[in-house]
């Protein structure tokens, strides 16, 4: 009687290792076909959005040149404004002293 259980369970674990065998090579297979499936399918996603990405990097990089160009135009224009109001001054005083002779 004693060697049926001996069988039995013996028999037992080698069904339930069969199954857990069983059971990894189904995961690893299921594992391998969702990361092709994914692979396929965001290949070209990928792709596409790398393209995207380096349009607008050297968008980026042109609308830097021209706010630096924009801001050495600014800088050169203030320069101009402050030259311009320091003849307006010189000229306010020329007047100043143009008028100061005309009443003496």
């Amino acid at each position: 009687m004693t060697q049926q259980y001996i069988i039995l369970a013996q028999s037992v674990t080698g069904a339930v290792v069969t199954i857990v065998a069983l059971c990894l090579v189904a995961a690893v297979i299921g594992y391998l076909t969702a990361w092709y499936y994914a692979k396929s399918v965001y290949t070209p996603v990928i792709k596409k959005l790398e393209e995207e990405k380096a349009d607008l990097q050297k968008q980026v990089a042109d609308i830097k040149e021209e706010v630096s160009k924009l801001t050495r135009k600014t800088d050169d224009l203030n320069s101009k404004i402050v030259k311009l109001e320091e003849t307006v001054s010189q000229k306010d005083k020329e007047l100043s002293e143009l008028k100061a002779k005309l009443k003496a």
